[in-house]
């Protein structure tokens, strides 16, 4: 850097000197008179300021003579490397030029022209390890996909750049689509720097994409332990991976590890409600129908959701209505603002056929807050009361162009689940469903949302129209005796819930 200053410095005196010069011979028309020899020769202003310029370049000429000359002389005297460092101080100079400018063109997105940059420094500096780099960077902006991969396999086979290798090939199969080679690619990477965020992200999601939950909970565990994550979030994402964990061992036939997987996976997030319905699963095929209790109650009172209570109606699947009616009262009172409580009050009210208590129970929700769920269950105490069709018909009309309430809505890309799972089927991105109501929805209501009008407890019979002779439900009948029951109905397509309830 010094050197170069004086090299620089010297350069503008020497300008300004000859500049000088000029001028002052220009002013008093004088000249240089030189005596060689006996010989005498006059010089005018311009042929002197020339005649100095021509002068120090062959100064600097003698110089390189001289340096040249003694590197011989070195190589003379045994330094077999002298001359050739002479020559290789010139080369090196020019390669990391040519490196200099390539990265510029890099930077400026100028592929091509970086490449040949790239190109000319790998030649001049034979570096490898400084040149292959931007060599592969290069063949990528250009477009030369093939060159990229061969440059990244060089980096690989040697041990000072094989990590930033094996990262080139990944992003390149990543571009491609090569999920699984990519997969292996993001493991070795790991495995060589696992406090890499880069490779712990893609490594990641990769896993969760594939279901290597194991996999990922590993990840996960090092993302924390080197900062990348902080502790509240890790443990609710591990929360997620380990109910996944247990869902597949469900899947396997294998209850016992499933039941502690799915009970560790609600410990660490009581509020995650996949991880609850699943512990409570759990619990109550080990015979600890309290402890489901205590889970559905805890995770009711953050988030109240119909997955919940249909895990609570299934902790007892032979109980009356009214006995069903009674029980979830422990659910009523845990959040009983909600306008999921309210719902699920005057759902059970109707298949109970209390009535009124159902309107009581929905309150002005319909008018507030007209979703499909809350329309259909007007319909519902309308016509257990006897209200005329017409009016029936009213409440159904609008539900079928109402909002369908909240729903599994991923915070990313904003599109609709129909279920939970931990990675978004659209965008892939993972944790990132929520029980949400979306912007706006224009779908067609499922069965499932029309379910109080499957119900049909006491539909009055008309003179014109008599009620077919059918057993009359009586406060001993299970619940699981009418197949219409709330949330033991059997699911319908939406024309046939549309044609039973119209």
């Amino acid at each position: 850097m010094i050197w170069s200053f004086i090299k620089v410095a010297f350069f503008f005196i020497l300008i300004a000197g000859a500049a000088v010069l000029a001028g002052y011979f220009a002013d008093t028309g004088g000249g240089i008179r030189l005596a060689i020899a006996q010989r005498e020769f006059s010089l005018g202003p311009v042929q002197s300021v020339v005649a100095l310029i021509l002068a120090v370049l062959a100064l600097w000429l003698l110089l390189k003579i001289l340096s040249f000359a003694l590197a011989i002389v070195r190589f003379i005297n045994g330094d077999e490397t002298a001359i050739s460092r002479y020559f290789d101080r010139n080369r090196e100079r020019k390669g990391y030029q040519a490196l200099t400018d390539g990265m510029m063109a890099l930077a400026s997105g100028d592929g091509k022209t970086a490449l040949g940059h790239a190109t000319r420094a790998e030649r001049l500096l034979r570096k490898p390890e400084l040149t292959n780099l931007v060599s592969a960077q290069a063949a990528e902006a250009a477009g030369d996909s093939r060159k990229a991969t061969e440059i990244y396999k060089r980096l690989v086979a040697d041990d000072r750049t094989r990590f930033v290798g094996i990262r080139g090939l990944l992003k390149q199969k990543l571009a491609e689509g090569d999920r699984e080679t990519a997969l292996k690619l993001a493991e070795r990477a790991f495995l060589m720097q696992p406090s890499n965020q880069d490779v712990q992200d893609v490594l990641f999601d990769l896993q969760a994409s594939s279901g290597d939950w194991a996999g990922a909970r590993k990840v996960l565990g090092a993302k924390t332990k080197h900062g990348h994550l902080p502790r509240d979030v890790h443990r609710r994402r591990d929360a997620i991976l380990a109910l996944q964990e247990a869902r597949a061992v469900f899947d396997s036939d294998l209850p016992v590890e499933a039941r502690e997987a799915a009970i560790l996976a609600n410990k660490q997030s009581p509020d995650l409600i996949p991880a609850a319905v699943l512990a409570a699963h759990g619990y109550k095929a080990n015979g600890k129908e309290k402890y489901a209790v205590r889970v559905l109650k805890k995770a009711w009172e953050v988030q109240p959701h119909p997955d919940l209570a249909a895990a609570f109606a299934a902790l007892e699947p032979d109980e009356t209505r009214v006995q069903r009616l009674k029980r979830f009262e422990q659910l009523f009172t845990a959040n009983p603002a909600h306008e999921e409580t309210q719902l699920l009050k005057a759902e059970l009210n109707v298949a109970a056929e209390d009535f009124p208590a159902a309107r009581r129970a929905m309150s002005d929700l319909a008018e507030k807050h007209p979703t499909t769920r809350a329309l259909t269950i007007m319909a519902a105490i309308e016509r257990g009361e006897g209200a005329d069709d017409a009016v029936v018909r009213g409440w159904l009309t609008r539900a079928l162009s109402a909002s369908r309430g909240p729903q599994w809505v991923c915070d990313k890309c904003q599109t609709v689940n129909a279920v939970w799972s931990p990675v978004c089927e659209k965008c892939g991105g993972f944790d990132t469903l929520s029980w949400r109501e979306p912007p706006a929805s224009a779908a067609v209501p499922s069965a499932t949302d029309l379910l109080p009008l499957i119900v049909q407890p006491a539909a009055r019979p008309s003179v014109e129209e008599p009620m077919e002779d059918a057993p009359e439900a009586t406060e001993d009948e299970p619940a699981d005796a009418d197949p219409h029951a709330v949330y033991d109905a059997e699911f319908f397509d939406d024309t046939t819930v549309r044609k039973r309830a119209l």
